[in-house]
């Protein structure tokens, strides 16, 4: 029996980046000895197992075949004589197949060190087209590791494009495409995710209502937003306010949320951020009426992380310099301390809270603290 490390942990080591986790691989075991030796069993579709004091990873080698469409289609055969090199071999791209032994010493068979030194995205073998959810994470990892020079190998451009012909994406699953797109938004170029599926020519095969949409400017402006922004969900919001159509886009938004099942807070935080632009984009925010108007408007009373959002999403699309003194007023406000006098009821409670507010909003302008 003998482990391995493999895949992302190897990767992100030798490319000087944090490891974020550590999977194994297990050569020469069997389910029953990874028990004896008080491993968890976790996996369905294959043996996998908790390590028993670090609970990470560790995976008996495997092979498998294509035995049906999309990425279910596939059976899997775990034995003792299954190798190290036969399990690289089923992963999808060069610089994903890499392996560490107990003493360091990297194993590469595929050619990875030279890719990562190359900064090229390459698939390992042909079998790269069985599963179409490896389109998606090509484009997702060029997100990620732009920033340092890498590029997906034209070869694997080519490929991707004739998966799309033979109809293998049309097996992709809301849930999958979303899954992939989301943790795109959290890479630093999330642009790139889109650009590389345009490259591909799959976009007509994975995100047909929003093809025509993805400009070069659009996705330029998501990555210089994301320079600035880590929180996903506003950088979803900032590309869907570029993206689309103003005579459309409630009906388009929602097309998009029901067609791959996104959550709700990233359609709260787009509409919300639709809503608030226009408002923002005029206001001068020079008197009180209007700041305490907006802090209404995004309903920063209740909702005040979501309205933080939004009000850093104003700003980063509108790129002026309202932020820091709405952001100082917002504060003040929602760390005011109102009071309701005895016998004042019903609606009067709320004029009367109003011009608690405006009254001490305009203190604050007066002494020049706004």
């Amino acid at each position: 029996m003998k482990t391995y490390l493999v895949g992302g942990a190897v990767r992100d080591k030798l490319l000087g980046r944090p490891v974020q986790e550590r999977d194994w691989v297990v050569v020469g075991s069997s389910p029953e000895e990874m028990i004896a030796q008080g491993f968890t069993p976790v996996g369905k579709a294959f043996p996998v197992f908790l390590h028993p004091k670090t609970k990470e990873e560790y995976a008996l080698a495997r092979t498998e075949r294509k035995t049906g469409p999309g990425y279910h289609g596939f059976t899997f055969h775990t034995a003792k004589d299954v190798t190290l090199k036969e399990d690289l071999a089923r992963r999808d791209l060069t610089i994903n197949a890499l392996a560490e032994d107990e003493e360091g010493q990297v194993i590469d068979y595929y050619g990875g060190l030279d890719d990562l030194k190359q900064k090229c995205l390459r698939h390992i073998t042909p079998a790269f087209s069985e599963d179409p959810v490896r389109v998606l994470r090509v484009a997702r990892f060029a997100a990620r590791y732009a920033a340092l020079g890498f590029s997906v190998a034209p070869e694997t451009l080519t490929l991707m494009h004739q998966m799309g012909l033979q109809k293998e994406l049309s097996y992709l699953v809301a849930e999958r495409v979303w899954a992939e797109w989301e943790k795109a938004l959290h890479e630093p170029t999330p642009g790139l995710f889109f650009k590389v599926l345009q490259r591909a020519q799959v976009l007509e095969f994975i995100f047909p209502s929003i093809e025509t949409l993805l400009t070069d400017t659009v996705l330029e402006k998501v990555d210089a937003i994301a320079i600035k922004e880590q929180n996903s969900t506003l950088r979803f919001a900032v590309f869907i306010h570029h993206l689309l159509p103003e005579k459309t886009f409630a009906t388009d938004l929602g097309h998009l949320i029901k067609n791959y099942k996104i959550p709700n807070p990233y359609y709260d935080t787009a509409v919300g951020l639709h809503q608030a632009l226009p408002y923002y984009l005029k206001a001068d925010f020079s008197d009180v009426n209007t700041i305490l108007n907006f802090y209404e408007a995004v309903d920063m009373h209740r909702r005040f992380t979501r309205a933080e959002i939004l009000l850093k999403g104003c700003a980063l699309v509108a790129g002026d310099s309202k932020l820091e003194r709405l952001q100082k007023a917002f504060s003040y406000l929602q760390n005011l301390k109102l009071t309701i006098p005895s016998g004042v009821q019903g609606a009067a409670i709320a004029a009367h809270l109003q011009q608690q507010r405006l009254a001490a909003l305009q203190g604050e302008l007066d002494n020049h603290l706004l």
